[in-house]
């Protein structure tokens, strides 16, 4: 009988590595922020999940997808052109994200009260707009769960005024296990490839997603929770479990 492991390409070895790290060590805080947002999904809270560049992938695991749950809210830099009348070519400049002034502009377009939970994902977590929102999330009275690379975080300059990052301003961090750089795969001429957290980022947001049902179901609660638009009932099931929410939770583009 073959070992599968033994074929195994060399690059499917560095995303399993990065995915069982993560498995391994970062269970407590995936648990801390489950919990954290079953406290405000009980209640009158929602989830906020914010993120730019590919960390948005985080958030479209979060927010808004078949299976995940209703009350969860995405945020993103593109809302200032979907909703807040700005030119495209103010935002299409790749270092948009690093301007920290963006954070309140992006904020405003959105109702957001002080029992809502903020998951912010950044993998380097430096750049002005993901530390500023997280800042104004502390100050408005929000809990902050940040998804970041601590090893990347930690090893480069904050680009925010205040020299924080997004670690700092989070009552948890769940790290993404990548190295610098994201990418984790060094090819015979030196350079890399095969960034890993967008693969762990998602494996972090499906596991936050699955404690908060468990959470909820174990306080009695049934998990508001969407079903796929491409099923037969799926759009009637989804309107009728948005309509409690509906006013605060922005519909995405297809």
């Amino acid at each position: 009988m073959t070992n599968p492991t033994l074929d195994r390409p060399p690059a499917v070895q560095v995303l399993q590595d990065a995915m069982d790290r993560v498995l391994t060590t970062q269970r407590p805080a995936i648990a801390q922020a489950a919990r954290l947002c079953a406290d405000a999904l009980a209640g009158s809270g929602i989830i906020q999940a914010f993120g730019t560049g590919h960390s948005r992938s985080f958030t479209m695991e979060i927010a808004g997808r078949a299976g995940g749950l209703v009350p969860a809210n995405q945020i993103a830099i593109k809302d200032l052109v979907m909703h807040g009348g700005a030119a495209p070519a103010e935002i299409l400049d790749p270092t948009s994200e690093r301007d920290p002034s963006l954070a309140r502009r992006i904020w405003s377009l959105h109702d957001i009260r002080a029992d809502d939970v903020f998951l912010i994902a950044s993998n380097s977590g430096i750049n002005g707009t993901i530390v500023e929102m997280a800042k104004l999330a502390r100050e408005n009275g929000n809990a902050v769960v940040a998804v970041t690379s601590v090893a990347h975080s930690r090893n480069t300059p904050s680009r925010h005024p205040s020299g924080r990052r997004l670690l700092d301003e989070a009552d948890v961090v769940i790290d993404n296990c990548g190295v610098p750089g994201d990418a984790a795969y060094t090819l015979a001429n030196g350079a890399k490839i095969v960034p890993t957290s967008t693969m762990t980022s998602v494996l972090i947001a499906q596991l936050i997603t699955a404690e908060i049902c468990a959470d909820l179901l174990a306080r009695g609660i049934a998990p508001p929770v969407y079903l796929s638009a491409n099923i037969p009932a799926g759009d009637d099931h989804n309107e009728r479990v948005l309509a409690k929410y509906a006013a605060r939770i922005r519909k995405s583009e297809p």
